[in-house]
């Protein structure tokens, strides 16, 4: 049924300005989601706001629907004073776990459309030396609203060495800060050896260092999607260049499990601290209301049957006392 009807996924990219995340999620969907986007200058920049743009897509594979919905943030990280830059990401996030909430506590709750926010890719700098401050507070922010997969952007400028010790790095912040991010599922005892293999492979691979690219190249005879550099080319979807391939595998097959995580862990904890905020959210009849209301109407049935009752009991009386006159 779920195959027949489709599935609704929703992916968020963030991280500053320059970063290739336009790129990447092209090259993941084979799609151009950006066709008329215009790059700021430096003086735009100074004071931009983050703006929260939208695409959604609907791929089929195989008879198999998804309607992909990619949210951007374009401005964020490129002001001068970055203080409240995630303030609207998180506004955005909210806004679509509220509406969630109302579609749920509507009549029509068989065709909720689901926007909610179930991955968020955030693309970490190559050129530094770790995590900057605005990168920690960030993911510290948004761990607790959105599963979040680290992505070490435009890794080709970068050694095999070096991504090995940015990657190392990384991680060590990330536990240092206390930072959630998503983890992958344990394997069943009963899955297949492969799979077991590839999810361990994936897991070690986490933060993924990537490279995007949408040209295509020509190597010995064959055309790949990569990029052409004076000593050679990059194959974005060689497993031995960069992770894209595993960043690429772990979406398609956790797909789900990211969705799983939204609805049973993110929107859940939005939901119990929007209900107990008491007469501001929105009405949802629970299971003890509802038990009431039932045990109500029984005794107002119970009540009309004994009226009813009453009211036969009278008429047979009177239509006894008028047939014994005649």
């Amino acid at each position: 049924k779920s195959v027949k009807k489709g599935f609704e996924f929703t992916l968020m990219v963030a991280g500053e300005s320059g970063l290739g995340k336009s790129t990447l999620i092209n090259s993941l969907f084979l799609t151009d989601l950006y066709p008329d986007r215009v790059i700021p200058s430096a003086a735009d920049r100074i004071n931009r706001t983050v703006q929260i743009d939208s695409s959604t897509v609907e791929i089929e594979e195989r008879g198999v629907k998804l309607r992909l919905t990619v949210v951007d943030t374009p401005g964020y990280g490129d002001a001068i004073n970055n203080t409240d830059s995630f303030q609207q990401i998180i506004r955005y996030i909210d806004d679509q776990f509220e509406r969630y909430l109302k579609d749920e506590s509507g009549l029509n709750r068989k065709n909720i459309v689901d926007n909610r926010v179930h991955c968020c890719f955030y693309f970490i700098s190559p050129y530094g030396h770790g995590l900057k401050p605005l990168d920690i507070d960030f993911m510290k922010q948004l761990s607790n609203k959105v599963s979040i997969v680290p992505v070490i952007a435009k890794s080709d400028c970068l050694t095999s060495k070096e991504i090995k010790n940015l990657k190392t790095r990384i991680l060590d912040e990330i536990s240092e800060n206390g930072i959630k991010i998503y983890n992958l599922p344990d394997c069943d005892s009963d899955e297949d050896e492969d799979y077991k293999m590839q999810v361990n492979q994936l897991r070690a691979s986490i933060p993924f260092a990537v490279i995007g690219a949408n040209a295509m190249v020509e190597v010995a005879g064959k055309k790949v999607r990569g990029r052409q550099y004076p000593w050679g080319v990059v194959d974005v979807e060689n497993p031995d260049h960069c992770d894209f391939i595993k960043l690429r595998t772990m979406l398609i097959t956790h797909m789900q499990d990211l969705q799983e995580v939204t609805h049973d862990v993110h929107y859940e904890n939005f939901r119990s601290q929007r209900l107990s905020k008491g007469p501001g959210a929105p009405k949802v009849v629970e299971k003890d209301s509802t038990d009431k209301l039932l045990a109500e109407k029984d005794q107002e049935l119970k009540r009309m049957q004994e009226m009813l009752a009453k009211m036969q009991e009278q008429m047979k009386q009177q239509s006894t006392s008028n047939l014994s006159n005649y």
